[in-house]
């Protein structure tokens, strides 16, 4: 009798805990395409001296990111890298920041290549570190291809474009 008890009273717990867990409202990704052009605001390169064309850099950029959605935001990165003849690695801290005063705030690490004189993209990683107003509480990553155009005589950096998605979760309301 003991163990027939025992045996329902785990199955009344095991059925509550499916009930619990089950009722959790998953979040579904979210997806957010863009397209972006970029430029150099503010930037400074420091030559080591070890050998030909290594700087470390530190440039502030601006961007425009146009949305599959229609929306646009305008895009603060600012950037730290260690680059040999416009290859090297870097990291980025991106502020997105929408017309309704949200932002998304990314951080992310990778690799710049150089080829014919100019800066093309390399990998990264990108993670979403934080959101504010309709962005609240966003978990997610962001991928982006990029390429860049010859540096110009006075300009700090190299103009670029390229397209990107945000994929992200929100917590629930």
């Amino acid at each position: 009798m003991a163990t027939r008890k025992s045996i329902l009273f785990l199955f009344a717990i095991l059925a509550i805990a499916v009930w619990v867990l089950g009722s959790a409202i998953q979040a579904e990704a979210e997806t957010l395409n863009y397209k972006f052009y970029t430029w150099v605001i503010r930037g400074e390169n420091n030559p080591i001296g070890d050998v030909e064309g290594h700087f470390l850099i530190s440039h502030v950029r601006g961007a425009f990111y146009v949305f599959e959605n229609g929306e646009i935001a305008t895009v603060t990165t600012v950037i730290t890298g260690d680059i040999i003849k416009g290859a090297g690695s870097f990291m980025q801290y991106v502020t997105i920041k929408f017309a309704d005063g949200s932002t998304i705030i990314i951080r992310s690490q990778g690799t710049v290549g150089a080829a014919a004189g100019t800066t093309t993209a390399g990998g990264w990683t990108s993670e979403i570190i934080k959101g504010t107003g309709r962005f609240e509480g966003i978990k997610g990553t962001q991928s982006a291809k990029a390429k860049y155009l010859p540096v110009e005589k006075g300009e700090a950096g190299p103009k670029g474009y390229g397209e990107g998605t945000i994929t992200y979760t929100l917590p629930s309301k």
